[in-house]
């Protein structure tokens, strides 16, 4: 790979090892990297809270010279369609060029998200979700429907479950939990006010609560397990798009995880459900 090639996701891997300062001009090139282009260095330094020295250092770090040269660096990036920048759609973009675009980003990211996710805390997830006495999902906004779909994968695996998408029910149930139960807070910003106070108060009364989440962000601190999904997409402008697909992703994992310590003979059970449903369906038509 040469300097010019991904330096988005360069950027991105190397996030967990940069110092303080050099972190925050990382931080302010991902959140706004079309104007980092068109930036001076004086004004990318103010915009990172940090000094002009700083701000080359971080460029000699990552590419081994100066500002100038990391834009150009950034701009060949931005060009050539790098992940994790949003998805590059464009006001004159064709119906087809927009569907190639979300569908590559989708793809992306299910990616990366694959890279860096722990086996290990994945199978923690699933033994605490297999064993829980009750499993209760909480998401807002764009993360609502999340947790409905976690719902509709985990009611049919014969355990108590339910989904909350309002912010006094899922206080109210927080308040309630007891240890043995499984709260999985679902937030892709992990900065939701009410999410990160709800997952406190779960959290209090000894339930173990899962955030699927950001791992950098404060949400984290209430957890007792994280499952770590980078923030691809700003959704200060942006809904998540590319970036639900991960989410969605993860619940079916999750959930398929649960459904196989259940054992071959929960099998007789998925059959009851499946029969259940049959005589609402038209027969399929032969070819």
């Amino acid at each position: 790979m040469n300097k010019h090639e991904d330096i988005i996701r360069k950027i991105q891997e190397r996030l967990s090892t940069l110092s303080k300062s050099e972190r925050k001009v990382a931080e302010a090139i991902l959140a706004d990297p079309k104007t980092t282009i068109h930036s001076s260095i004086a004004k990318l330094a103010a915009r990172a809270e940090v000094s002009e020295p700083t701000v080359n250092r971080f460029c000699r770090s990552l590419i081994g010279s100066g500002f100038p040269d990391f834009k150009v660096s950034l701009a060949q990036s931005l060009a050539t369609g790098t992940p994790y920048v949003n998805l590059n759609v464009e006001p004159d973009d064709a119906p087809g060029a927009v569907t190639a675009k979300i569908f590559e980003a989708a793809k992306n990211n299910l990616t990366r998200a694959q890279e860096i996710l722990p086996e290990s805390l994945i199978s923690r997830a699933v033994d605490v979700l297999a064993q829980a006495r009750r499993i209760e999902f909480y998401g807002l906004g764009a993360s609502g429907p999340v947790a409905k779909d976690a719902h509709h994968k985990f009611f049919r695996l014969n355990m108590p479950v339910v989904a909350y998408t309002d912010i006094l029910v899922q206080r109210m149930a927080a308040a309630g939990a007891h240890a043995g139960d499984a709260i999985v807070v679902i937030s892709y910003t992990g900065r939701t006010l009410p999410l990160i106070e709800t997952a406190r108060v779960a959290r209090a009364t000894g339930a173990s609560v899962i955030g699927i989440t950001n791992p950098d962000s404060p949400l984290t601190e209430h957890c007792s397990i994280v499952l770590p999904i980078e923030e691809t997409e700003d959704t200060d402008i942006y809904t998540p798009m590319s970036s639900r697909i991960v989410y969605l992703t993860l619940i079916d994992a999750l959930a398929t995880g649960v459904l196989l310590k259940r054992g071959p003979e929960f099998n007789a059970h998925l059959r009851k459900l499946k029969q259940s449903v049959q005589d609402t369906r038209l027969p399929k038509v032969e070819k």
